[in-house]
């Protein structure tokens, strides 16, 4: 039998004990198809989860692909080789998860219209809505379309990264013609609800793009006598890469500027299009795009830009959505007492969606007003729309504070929010600082100075997430609150650092990057290595996104062969192997996906009984560990340490949308026998945290006992 594309591609890596991140990250999109598929997930939300698997396909696309391609022109021998044969291993595993999205969404399709939801074709239209429908084209959608009519002696005008396109095949009295034309969903939305149907009951919608194609005639009125006409939809995906030239002497925000315009016109890296197309007219556009055999190109169904399905409107009953979940107080932040004296009688881990992220906004609201506080600085990364983040810094410049913010420009695909943030808080007179060159500032901290007793008092944040409100509803995150002056003091150098790059500050207790994360971790896995050899317990939890990193793959080898006992919780791309007899036996690992992102990093580590906790914002990846600057902190307060653990344990026996990361990466469920308890960590976390009370469980249902403080 011959082998797979990827079969042939992990046979000649010449690396035995890494699994290629590109595939992985292949594997972690198909979990997201898996909820798609789950029956047991509400049905709006799985029709959601395809948008969510669209859109993440999208970027990988654009980053993950794009790369490859470089590769692929920059090297030789067995490298290009090697780039050659992983970008065929990813167009097979994207081909077969493409035909497995097809057949969840007609399936889908199949379950909306059995609980009154339809989505019709135009060839399915009714008088009655075919009157609506036309109407909507004349007055909503025809002013908005630009047709392009492609001619052999006329270039083809620049087209939108990731807009849908429809590309018009015109039958004329004078022969055929060809014509694009870009679908305005941005202004339109993509799913139009006309009126329901003679004798059924239900709501009815139809897309955008076949609105258009009802009416494909009217566009090209007084142009052509048209026999007939047709439309296939397409889009591209462009490499995301900035290339930011630090030679040129302008500013940061003109080059992120020029750098934007350039992506604008990246080459594809993708075309996707409608199989139905007809081969001449593929044939034709390859020829004009330009498409060489490096371009992925993808034929699919009828439609695309899938990634809108994640704003599908709930047109039934609220069943068919995730029941919300209200935010779980914190008696000592919601009393009327300072929030700041709170804060200082002991620190406060905040564990998103669970808590409001309204307590991260009351604080910084409540240092703008406070005469006592001096100063606030922050890292932003990515912000929301509307942010109340920014306007609560804007309000204590007004204040008189001393405000400094420190903008990533370079936060992949928010770069253009991120410049009109940076400038309109220059124009509040607040200090902006735009990070280090080449070093992506992604910490998630800020720093309030506050006058006490005659003396100037640290308030702290460390977090995984971002400042962002609309992100903490939807991701797991962590943030910590604290007064602890030994942390304040090193969150202080690292925003001296940014200012002051040419300074190497030496921290007392947080791990950052690119100083100290890599030695400080290293050095923990090390200790528990000969804690190991000298017969002790040993073990270690690493939770966060991505484990791609080499280095640290080798060294937890190197860890599981010593008789570490290793619980990897890897959301997306992990590289390393587990459970490779006389190399990874002691390593397992596992990946939830769920209603909520997971995007916290945890890292504990046993110590003979008495347990490190370090959270924050650092992947194991080397760019997060080198390159870029990022902050792990220490959790010292004891109840904060036993939250921690006590959702880290939930989420390692989950049995319910716990998939367990094999050497094929094959997503296995892990799931429960029918005699044993359920258990879904995410609704086991919240009712945790909203009750105080753990969940009991029967032995039998638990996969490995807790990692505890030692009594005494």
């Amino acid at each position: 039998m011959s082998q797979t594309p990827i079969e042939e591609l992990l046979a000649d890596l010449g690396e035995p004990h890494t699994y290629p991140r590109e595939l992985s990250w292949l594997s972690f999109n198909a979990r997201v198809l898996q909820e798609a598929q789950d029956k047991d997930v509400p049905l709006i939300q799985r029709v959601r989860y395809l948008g969510i698997f669209s859109n993440n396909l999208d970027e990988f696309f654009r980053v993950r692909v794009a790369e490859v391609r470089r590769l692929i022109s920059l090297t030789n021998g067995k490298g290009r080789q090697r780039a050659e044969k992983l970008l065929g291993a990813i167009q097979y595993r994207v081909l077969l998860l493409q035909q497995e999205f097809e057949a969840i969404y007609i399936k889908l399709l199949r379950e909306l219209a059995r609980r009154g939801v339809y989505l019709i074709n135009e060839t399915q239209l009714q008088e009655g809505q075919l009157e609506f429908v036309e109407a909507f084209f004349r007055d909503k959608v025809l002013p908005e379309l630009e047709p392009i009519l492609l001619r052999d002696d006329q270039p083809i005008p620049h087209l939108t990264d990731e807009s849908l396109y429809l590309a018009v095949d015109i039958e004329t009295t004078s022969g055929p013609q060809y014509a694009l034309l870009e679908v305005p969903t941005n202004r339109l939305g993509r799913f139009i609800e006309v009126p329901g149907r003679k004798r059924r009951k239900g709501r009815v919608f139809i897309v955008l793009d076949n609105i258009i194609r009802a009416c494909l005639p009217q566009v090209f009125r007084g142009v052509f006598e048209i026999k007939s006409a047709s439309a296939y939809c397409f889009k591209f995906s462009r490499d995301a890469e900035l290339e930011i030239d630090s030679s040129i002497n302008e500013s940061l925000i003109a080059k992120m500027a020029s750098g934007l315009r350039q992506r604008r016109r990246a080459d594809a890296v993708r075309f996707v299009f409608d199989e139905k197309m007809p081969k001449r007219m593929l044939d034709y556009l390859r020829k004009r795009f330009g498409f060489g055999k490096y371009d992925s190109m993808i034929p699919g169904a009828r439609y695309h830009n899938s990634k809108d399905f994640m704003g599908f409107p709930n047109a039934g009953p609220k069943y068919l959505e995730f029941k919300p979940l209200p935010t779980i107080p914190i008696e000592r932040l919601d009393g009327g007492g300072s929030i700041f004296s709170a804060i200082r009688e002991q620190d406060v881990l905040l564990h998103y969606p669970y808590h409001a992220f309204d307590y991260i906004i009351d604080v910084l609201k409540t240092a703008a007003l406070d005469p006592s506080v001096i100063t606030i600085r922050i890292c932003l990364y990515r912000v929301a729309e509307n942010s109340r983040v920014v306007d609560a810094l804007i309000n204590a410049k007004d204040n008189g504070k001393s405000v400094q913010v420190v903008v990533e420009l370079a936060a992949r695909f928010d770069e253009q929010a991120n410049i009109a943030w940076a400038q309109r808080l220059t124009d509040a007179g607040i200090e902006v600082i735009f990070g280090l060159p080449g070093l992506k500032v992604h910490s998630k901290i800020f720093l309030i100075e506050r006058r006490e007793s005659q003396k100037v008092r640290y308030y702290s944040h460390i977090g995984t997430g971002n400042f962002n409100e609309n992100t903490a509803r939807l991701y797991s995150d962590l943030s910590l609150l604290t007064s602890d002056q030994t942390i304040g003091r090193d969150v202080a150098k690292v925003f001296d650092f940014l200012k002051y790059n040419y300074r190497r500050p030496e921290y007392e207790q947080l791990l950052v990057s690119p100083h100290s994360s890599r030695s400080g971790l290293m050095a923990m896995i090390d200790r528990e290595i000969q804690h190991a050899k000298d017969g002790y317990r040993a073990e270690m939890v690493l939770k966060c996104n991505n484990l791609v990193d080499s280095g640290f793959s080798s060294k937890l080898y190197e860890a599981s062969q010593a008789g570490v006992e290793i619980r990897l919780i890897i959301r997306g791309m992990c590289s390393l192997l587990p459970g490779v007899a006389g190399l990874s036996e002691n390593i397992e690992a596992i990946s939830i996906v769920d209603r909520y992102l997971e995007h916290s990093r945890v890292y504990v580590f046993h110590n003979r009984g008495c347990p490190d906790y370090y959270f924050g914002s650092a992947d194991l990846m080397t760019r997060n560990i080198d390159f870029r600057v990022e902050v792990l902190c220490p959790i010292r307060d004891l109840d904060a340490q036993n939250m921690v653990q006590n959702t880290l344990d939930q989420q390692w026996n989950d049995n319910v949308k716990a998939r367990r990361l094999n050497i094929d990466q094959d997503n296995v469920l892990l799931s429960s026998s029918k005699s044993s308890s359920h258990i879904q960590s995410q609704e086991t976390i919240y009712r945790y945290l909203a009750t105080g009370k753990l969940p009991r469980y029967p032995k039998s249902t638990m996969r490995q006992p807790s990692m505890r403080r030692r009594r005494g």
